[in-house]
């Protein structure tokens, strides 16, 4: 969906889906990823993760990202503007690593 001023994509809850998986085992986090009642539940052995998707009213933000430990802590979840940033946010919350960083420059390649 095209907003005046800016491009938006709409993901469907299965693309939505196979991206977590997809990055759950690219960050090598062992997780199961369910469609539930109040959006994505990435379940590891940390708990429970939610990621759902912000309401229109709530522009700029897009999507929002709930923790165990927010949970615990009775805060609410975390706004993200974009999926990159929700991803982001989801691999540090889980601890996981990222991949390799793609560098473009001049100089010798390491021994």
């Amino acid at each position: 969906m095209a907003v005046e001023g800016e491009v938006y994509f709409d993901f469907s809850d299965a693309e939505l889906r196979a991206l977590l998986i997809d990055c759950l085992a690219l960050w090598n986090v062992e997780a199961r990823v369910a469609a539930g009642g109040d959006g994505m539940l990435v379940d590891t052995a940390g708990g429970t993760f939610v990621v759902q998707r912000a309401a229109p009213e709530l522009r700029p933000v897009r999507w929002s990202l709930q923790t165990p430990e927010r949970r615990a802590a009775n805060r609410p979840p975390r706004a993200t503007p974009s999926i990159g940033a929700l991803l982001a946010a989801l691999r540090n919350a889980l601890g996981a690593e990222g991949g390799n960083r793609l560098r473009i420059g001049v100089g010798v390649p390491a021994p």
